[in-house]
């Protein structure tokens, strides 16, 4: 049987027991002192193994050239899992018939003179002053799939490499490697992962997102592996310390480094469990008037989980908020999720800003694509939008980004780019550079390759470069 941990530190899969003949060399008393061994660790790899793996493992290289001043420190992504539908959202196209608008004919005035939204967002209408609209996003592509790895990672899907979300190369130059001290790890997915792509790429399962799971509109929050539903901190304590009685071996051979990496891990993952640390998921200690502010829905809790993570100094925090991808019943769904959405984002920005933490916290809102400007009555779809990658919008604010602003336009109906064409990697490459990560930095290819971490111009795209106009 081996050991949960490898000779320098990482955690591996134990294997299972096999068969073996006694001898001298090996009582049944080893075998059992093994197997707690193995049971211990794979319990504990569950609560805090990134923390662990990141302290094993070699310091990603250097980037080349000096960084500059970063801008931000941290990044709130709100991923609209499915699509939202521009028009309905960012983008407005009031007066246009209802063939392409249906039912949502409107559009409000913000506090930002000549910017209007869509008529289901009242509350953020009061915030434009914090954030910027670009209308002019496309990539072409119309599969989930590939879309979102289009977005998320900036790269086409054509290439034979599997590269990194933002988030991961975020965590990469922002995470262990760079000094970030948080028991929470630096990548971390509200509340599942979104599933249509690999967040680490080749950058590997060090920098993979934590997902929380749970339901942060739920009290207590059940954070996989850090807040047990039903177990008081009594009873935890309690097993901590039976799991130390029985734990012999750690006694017999307290220098050993398999055994002290082990006690490391155990240490840290209590510490998140049973301490301070941990009380970054627990929602109670909010007053309960700025959680109704927020809604106490899935999202709108999830937006005061993220504020709360940021404020510890976790570098990236992504909101898997799902529900957008309408095929049918599509205004149906939006009378529910747009109203749920304004509230929630709306008191995300005012209150990251009335507690200072706007300037140094980056908020993206967006999703994969769009979706068809022209509304599909005809059955089955019966008032359903589809997949629509030519042209969408996304909404960026704080740690840099100017508020107030709108950059590129689609054509009248929605359907593709009229001016200034933005690619995932335009925006993908402004944050970085708010970050203060260098465009010459390298990124750890397994085969060696000359990969840097701004993702260059989609092949055959034109692309105008960084979003400078909205950067401060």
């Amino acid at each position: 049987m081996s050991s949960p941990l490898s000779p320098d530190g990482r955690w591996q899969a134990c294997s299972p027991p096999t068969p073996v003949s006694p001898s001298p060399g090996l009582t049944r008393r080893d075998l059992l002192r093994r197997g707690l061994l193995c049971t211990t660790g794979a319990l504990l790899a569950n609560n805090l193994s990134l923390r662990a793996l990141a302290a094993a493992s070699p310091p990603a290289p250097a980037a080349a050239g000096p960084r500059p001043a970063p801008r931000a420190r941290s990044v709130i992504q709100i991923w609209l899992w499915g699509g939202a539908c521009h028009l309905d959202t960012f983008d407005p196209k009031p007066g246009i018939g209802s063939e392409f608008t249906g039912p949502l004919s409107g559009a409000i005035e913000t506090n930002v003179s000549g910017m209007r939204i869509g008529e289901l967002f009242p509350l953020l209408a009061k915030q434009a002053h914090h954030y910027s609209l670009i209308r002019s996003l496309t990539h072409g592509n119309n599969g989930h799939e590939t879309a979102a790895y289009m977005v998320q990672t900036g790269r086409s899907s054509a290439d034979r490499s599997v590269f990194p979300s933002m988030g991961a190369v975020v965590s990469l130059f922002k995470g262990y490697d760079a000094g970030y001290q948080g028991l929470v790890p630096p990548y971390l997915v509200l509340t599942e992962l979104q599933g249509r792509f690999s967040e680490a790429g080749f950058l590997g399962a060090r920098y993979k997102p934590f997902a929380t799971g749970g339901d942060p509109a739920r009290d207590p929050f059940g954070v996989e592996g850090v807040v047990a539903a039903g177990l008081t901190e009594t009873r935890q304590r309690d097993r901590r310390e039976l799991l130390h009685r029985l734990n012999t071996l750690a006694h017999t051979l307290p220098t050993d480094p398999v055994l002290t990496a082990s006690a490391r891990a155990e240490s840290q993952a209590y510490d998140l469990i049973l301490g301070d640390a941990g009380k970054v998921f627990d929602a109670t200690q909010e007053p309960a008037a700025l959680r109704d502010r927020y809604g106490r829905t899935t999202f709108g809790q999830s937006c005061l989980m993220a504020r709360r993570l940021v404020e510890r100094g976790v570098p990236f925090v992504t909101i898997n908020y799902k529900g957008w991808d309408t095929h049918k019943r599509h205004f149906e769904t939006m009378r529910t999720k747009l109203p749920e959405m304004d509230r929630g984002l709306s008191t995300l920005l005012q209150d990251l800003s009335e507690r200072g933490l706007l300037d140094s916290t980056i908020v993206w809102c967006g999703g994969e694509f769009g979706r068809t400007p022209k509304v599909l009555w005809e059955a089955p779809w019966n008032g359903g939008r589809g997949h629509h990658g030519r042209v969408f919008s996304a909404l960026l604010a704080g740690g840099g980004f100017k508020g107030g602003q709108v950059v590129g336009a689609s054509d009248a109906h929605g359907e593709d780019v009229a001016e200034r064409p933005v690619q995932p990697a335009d925006l993908i490459g402004s944050v970085y550079s708010l970050l203060g990560i260098d465009e010459n930095a390298r990124l750890p290819h397994p085969e060696g390759l000359d990969v840097r971490a701004y993702p260059p111009p989609l092949s055959g795209k034109t692309s105008q470069g960084l979003l400078r106009e909205i950067m401060g």
